[in-house]
């Protein structure tokens, strides 16, 4: 193995480990954010809003750049990724968009209309999360092989 192949390896290592401490860090804000239901006025709903959005966005950021770049440039060569691949990608695709539409729709709001669909707009972003990370599991493990 020479020495370009063996970095490439150890750098997307990192990067899976690094996706994996924030997909930790994010679904501990998710459930702190969740367990402040009922979303009453009063608390610092905003403040924690925005965190998570944040979080959130690093999170599809650093697997999209970071990890999922190979696979759509068409660098990345090994034929099983690939074939893992071609079919998750499109459905992590999928879920990232409905991470993209909460933070596009809770990034700017505030007082009762950040409350008015937070309870449901979470659930579906948590459903799609979970897929989202059973599929990423699925597709990493092909990498790290």
């Amino acid at each position: 193995m020479n020495q370009t192949l063996q970095e490439r390896r150890h750098n997307t290592g990192q990067l899976i480990q690094e996706l994996l401490e924030e997909r930790q860090q994010l679904w501990s804000q998710y459930c702190a954010l969740s367990g402040m239901q009922p979303f009453a006025s009063g608390e610092p709903l905003d403040i924690k809003i925005q965190e998570f959005c944040g979080l959130l966005v690093d999170y599809i950021s650093l697997g999209h750049f970071g990890i999922y770049q190979r696979l759509t440039d068409g660098s990345e060569r090994r034929g099983r990724i690939l074939q893992a691949a071609e079919k998750i990608y499109p459905r992590i695709v999928q879920a990232t968009g409905t991470a993209v539409d909460f933070n596009d729709k809770y990034e700017k709001l505030s007082g009762e209309a950040l409350r008015e669909h937070l309870a449901e707009d979470l659930s579906k972003l948590g459903e799609e999360l979970v897929l989202r990370n059973d599929l990423e599991d699925q597709l990493l493990a092909v990498m790290i092989s």
